[in-house]
């Protein structure tokens, strides 16, 4: 991968994370490049499916391609947007990029440094909600403490006032 980047976009299929991507897409993604969609899911209980065997190191690698059909998305607990897959199938065929996804499960502010390193990611891009001083301090913001404790480069994309 001379001279390729693997570039690492945070999403949660929120609107602020599509804007991320989006952003990730115009400004960082060159042709050639890599895409990790990094996802984190809640910790829980699972009976079935692919989320017990990969709890802990995380889902291997998931191309575009099953990352589109709903039955494997299903297998993992994940209900992906048209609007996100279709920004995704855009930008592959546009800029003739790998995209693929990694799906965790635990604390988001910790499984994502955690992404960057075993990854390892080129640089990450995240949304931000745009959440108050206090309502930030009480639930704590995801993006200010992957800025303070990931070892690459973060870019923080945030969320307009007027913006839902």
């Amino acid at each position: 991968m001379a001279g390729e980047k693997i570039v690492g976009v945070a999403v949660d299929f929120s609107s602020c994370s599509r804007k991320a991507l989006k952003w990730a897409a115009d400004n960082i993604i060159r042709d050639g490049d890599h895409l990790v969609l990094v996802i984190v899911q809640p910790e829980g209980y699972y009976e079935d499916g692919e989320m017990q065997l990969w709890e802990v190191t995380g889902s291997p690698m998931i191309p575009l391609s099953e990352f589109s059909d709903p039955v494997t998305m299903k297998k993992y607990g994940l209900k992906p947007d048209p609007e996100t897959l279709d920004l995704l199938n855009t930008v592959a065929h546009q800029k003739e990029i790998v995209v693929v996804l990694k799906i965790y499960w635990g604390d988001p502010r910790e499984k994502i440094c955690e992404a960057i390193d075993k990854i390892p990611l080129s640089c990450l891009v995240i949304g931000n909600r745009g959440l108050g001083k206090v309502k930030r301090a009480i639930m704590g913001s995801v993006s200010n403490y992957v800025v303070n404790n990931g070892s690459c480069p973060i870019t923080v994309v945030k969320q307009s006032d007027h913006e839902p």
